[in-house]
């Protein structure tokens, strides 16, 4: 059975091998355009920045170095129900250098396309086993008006023990925030 998880809880993830699994629906754009959200990886080391460039996965680099994260590629619409993007995990794999696996999501383009997460809804993560039986999920359920990025969650490593982490925080400045902030 599934654990419900709320902004800032954890769990202990016990299963070496899984998928974190990223959903949303968009509400009706203003704008006339449709939404592209995108899911990207960052492994990080105890610095609390990525090791190198190949330590960041999306679309455009779907494999970490030593192959412990997959990015099953991009959804260009987010359509249907359930999970949007799909990125597989092997902790047994993880460079010892990382310490922290970060999952974000960000809307492509949403400068110029005037759009923002307050027009995302039923956002969530979760993590689901190789049986495809779901062990934690976090449920986003925040107004982000002005932000164009969110990290949703994270895996962090605490003395030998895996855990999950519900983070729910948003930034304004997309992805290059990110970027910035882990290299």
């Amino acid at each position: 059975m599934a654990i419900n998880l709320e902004k800032g809880q954890r769990q202990s993830i016990d299963a070496p091998k899984f998928i974190v699994g990223l959903g949303w629906d968009s509400n009706s754009s203003s704008t006339g355009e449709g939404f592209d959200l995108d899911a990207s990886v960052f492994l990080i080391g105890a610095n609390g920045k990525i090791p190198n460039d190949n330590h960041f996965v999306y679309y455009n680099n779907l494999k970490s170095p030593d192959g412990s994260v997959i990015h099953t590629g991009d959804n260009l619409t987010g359509a249907g129900d359930g999970d949007d993007e799909k990125i597989q995990i092997d902790l047994s794999t993880v460079s010892p250098d990382v310490t922290e696996i970060s999952f974000v999501v960000t809307i492509h383009h949403a400068d110029t396309r005037r759009q923002n997460f307050g027009q995302i809804r039923n956002s969530f993560i979760r993590i689901v086993d190789q049986t495809n039986t779901e062990l934690v999920k976090y449920e986003l359920d925040e107004d982000f008006s002005i932000e164009t990025a969110v990290e949703f969650g994270r895996i962090y490593k605490r003395n030998n023990e895996w855990k999950f982490e519900a983070v729910g925080i948003g930034m304004k400045g997309g992805l290059q925030d990110y970027l910035n902030k882990y290299n």
